[in-house]
C-alpha cells in the first residue's frame, strides 16, 4: 500500500464514521476522561459502568485516547 491509497483509506474510513447522537455518553465520558489524573483509571472506569456506558465505548475511550471521537 503506498502513501496515496493510506491516505485514501484513512479519509474514507473517517467519512464512513457515524456522528455522534449520544450526548448523555459523551458528557459521561468527557467526565470520566477527565477524572482520570485525580481518581485514576480504575474509579473512571466504575464510574462509566455504573451511568450504564456501554463496556466497549468506556474500553475504547479510556484505555485508547487516540482512538476517542473528536467533536
Amino acid at each position: 500500500m503506498n502513501f496515496e491509497t493510506a491516505s485514501l483509506s484513512a479519509a474514507h474510513s473517517a467519512a464512513d464514521r457515524k456522528q455522534r447522537t449520544d450526548m448523555r455518553t459523551r458528557d459521561l465520558v468527557n467526565q470520566a476522561v477527565a477524572s482520570i489524573p485525580t481518581l485514576g483509571l480504575q474509579r473512571a472506569a466504575e464510574f462509566l459502568a455504573a451511568m450504564n456506558v456501554p463496556a466497549e465505548i468506556a474500553v475504547r475511550t479510556l484505555v485508547y485516547p487516540h482512538r476517542r471521537r473528536s467533536n
